[in-house]
């Protein structure tokens, strides 16, 4: 395979940047904070993953408010100092040539929960460290998250979306350079959007352009503060597997539309996440076919992930039209060199500079 015929590893360009490839890192939680503050873990986690030669690496869900996180160990941007120690982040990121990226974000009603690994569920109403819930209406995730929210009224709705400009702002300023709104996975933007967690009645329930206010008023408001020459994204679940997917396609599709028009640069496309009932057919890239539509009925840029972990199938994925980036999670963290390693299964001409030079020049001139 040449060079030219190495899609995954041409340049993508939005706005005033340039990304080396098309293989970004998604946010990933690492759930390893003190009140909201990154530390050294984060530290060594994403700048080890930024040497490993992707185009972006996207810092983790990191909440707008206290309440917001999804666990006491989540990271956050409500304050000042919160976003000064972001500072060493982003120039590592930076210093190792890919584009520092940020992911904000609500959790709703999954919010106030155990770290994966200590039971993944609503942490007890006693426990010092739980936080009241609140959500689009009084509705319950269900299954490990049964805990009901308070059901927003406009003051909160209005104080949210402030939480995200505020947000946004302390992001531009500590020099990320891609934003991306957590509009996905059963958190509160999402929860919105899905008739299965909004039975509002009022102007922020209902409709689809009802369901879709929240988050089309939250990108608007970013959108003025946030710099008009850096991507502007979002990520979204288009569909829930839940039986009734063609409509939440076509309804997802139609919200693609309206964030498009009001300045949406990328969507990350994934799954909802707004019922435990659902059944998701986990395979390989399997959310590529589903994407690619995404793309062709709204002519926005896509990104997307899940289960495209092998280099050929990432290649796939860009070079038959469907993604024009593709995010590589897990991979990544199994083995933080994966697009060097990507670069080698496709056979791209001196593919060890897809690598910081003080790794390329040992690896390339001393081959065996």
């Amino acid at each position: 395979m040449s060079h030219t015929a190495a899609q995954l590893f041409s340049p993508l360009r939005i706005k005033d940047i340039t990304l080396r490839n098309r293989i970004g890192v998604p946010p990933m939680c690492q759930y390893s904070a003190v009140d909201g503050f990154i530390n050294d873990w984060h530290r060594v986690h994403l700048s080890g993953l930024a040497r490993g030669g992707a185009g972006l690496v996207v810092v983790e869900a990191t909440a707008v408010a206290p309440e917001g996180r999804i666990s006491p160990g989540c990271t956050g941007l409500w304050n000042d100092r919160q976003a000064e120690a972001f500072r060493p982040v982003v120039a590592s990121i930076e210093s190792a040539g890919a584009v520092p990226g940020l992911q904000i974000a609500h959790a709703g009603r999954k919010a106030s929960a155990n770290r994966p690994w200590e039971g993944d569920d609503h942490l007890p109403e006693g426990d010092p460290r739980a936080w009241p819930t609140m959500a689009p209406s009084p509705v319950a995730f269900g299954a490990n998250l049964p805990r009901v929210p308070r059901e927003m009224t406009l003051d909160d709705i209005a104080r949210v979306k402030s939480d995200f400009v505020a947000a946004a702002i302390r992001a531009r300023d500590v020099g990320f350079r891609w934003l991306e709104l957590h509009f996905a996975h059963g958190y509160l933007a999402q929860s919105f959007f899905s008739v299965h967690s909004n039975q509002r009645r009022d102007a922020y329930g209902g409709s689809l352009e009802n369901r879709c206010r929240f988050l089309l008023e939250t990108l608007e408001a970013v959108r003025e503060v946030w710099p008009e020459r850096l991507p502007l994204t979002a990520r979204f679940g288009v569909i829930e597997f839940d039986g009734r997917d063609e409509e939440t396609l076509a309804e997802s599709i139609q919200l693609a539309r309206w964030l498009k028009e009001r300045g949406l640069d990328l969507l990350s496309v994934s799954i909802g996440f707004s019922t435990p009932e659902a059944k998701i057919p986990w395979a390989p890239a399997f959310l590529v076919p589903i994407a690619g539509r995404v793309r062709r009925e709204t002519g926005l840029l896509i990104a997307s992930s899940w289960g495209i972990d092998h280099p050929r199938l990432a290649e796939e994925a860009v070079a038959s039209g469907n993604l024009d980036q593709v995010l590589v999670g897990r991979a990544h963290l199994a083995n933080p060199h994966w697009p060097y390693h990507a670069a080698m299964e496709l056979k791209v001409p001196r593919a060890a500079w897809t690598l910081p030079a003080p790794y390329a020049h040992w690896l390339e001139r001393y081959r065996s």
